[in-house]
């Protein structure tokens, strides 16, 4: 990540709202504050249990360009940064510069795309100072069980897998609502699960749609060429559409997403759109650092 993360892009974008050193307590390093919120994302730590790691770990605070000699960022200042981005509204642009970069090095060729949608669960309890659930979430079912929380649609580059638009809506939004948001324009194929059957009409362009049939559908069809030929063709279909899951495991696997980490959907948007660009940076790690000549930074 030291060689990856387009520094320069993401300080710009973050500057003009990072404080300056006035008359009260002087700011720590922009950089080392961003490197300590990439690595909060990374490594799915709270505001108490990134504070304790930048004192417990070496590597971390090397990374940060931290020194016990020196203050360390406490929870609190932590807490203010990212409420500095939330409030700001930068994680957008954080997302928007990470895919600038991408597509500068020719990673992101927007020749086609593939949408979907993945639900992220939210806490049900009633146990909070409000006593309800989070207002901002709902429940919706998929097969036979119920799920509580959010979700997160995405479109995703047909040919690098990379993520290039992201929107959230409570869990019961149906996916097919937000396909007109998650298509960048230049596109000129969508392919999308037997949930968006209903795309084609509320995009008002002119693309060829590769949506999966459903299974019963497919069930119907009477033994013999025309099945088989069908079967094809969704084989075809599918082979494509698994990139759009990359993205997903990496959020929830790799980042550790297993549940949303905030109250409200604006919070969580912030959070989800950060994670998304930090896995898409993820995904083409090999590819820049083939770009530099490197295969990873020398230990210092």
């Amino acid at each position: 990540m030291e060689l990856v993360v387009p520094w320069k892009a993401l300080l710009g974008v973050i500057s003009p709202h990072y404080p300056v050193a006035g008359r009260g307590r002087r700011p720590y390093p922009m950089e080392s504050m961003l490197r300590v919120h990439l690595m909060q994302n990374w490594f799915a730590l709270s505001d108490p249990a990134m504070e304790e790691a930048l004192y417990e770990i070496a590597s971390l605070r090397a990374f940060a360009r931290l020194s016990l000699s020196e203050p360390i960022p406490d929870e609190t200042t932590i807490l203010n940064f990212r409420h500095m981005l939330e409030e700001s509204d930068l994680a957008e642009d954080i997302f928007k510069a990470v895919n600038a970069h991408l597509a500068r090095k020719g990673l992101l060729l927007k020749r086609g795309s593939i949408v979907d949608a993945t639900i992220i669960a939210a806490p049900s309890s009633t146990k909070n100072a409000d006593g309800e659930r989070d207002p901002d979430m709902h429940e919706t079912k998929k097969g036979e069980q119920w799920y509580f929380g959010m979700k997160a649609h995405i479109g995703v580059d047909a040919d690098s897998g990379l993520v290039h638009t992201v929107t959230t809506t409570a869990a019961n939004e149906s996916d097919v609502e937000q396909v007109a948001d998650l298509l960048h324009g230049k596109e000129q194929q969508v392919w999308a699960d037997s949930g968006y059957r209903g795309a084609p009409v509320r995009v008002d362009r002119d693309l060829k749609w590769h949506i999966a049939a459903r299974p019963t559908d497919m069930a119907r069809l009477p033994e013999g060429r025309k099945r088989t030929a069908a079967k094809k063709v969704e084989y075809r279909k599918a082979s494509v559409r698994a990139k759009v899951e990359h993205p997903f495991r990496v959020i929830k696997r790799q980042f550790g997403l297993a549940k949303v980490r905030f109250r409200g959907l604006p919070k969580n948007t912030s959070h989800v759109t950060t994670l998304f660009a930090l896995s898409n940076l993820w995904m083409a790690r090999k590819q820049l650092m083939a770009m530099m000549g490197a295969v990873r930074p020398k230990a210092t």
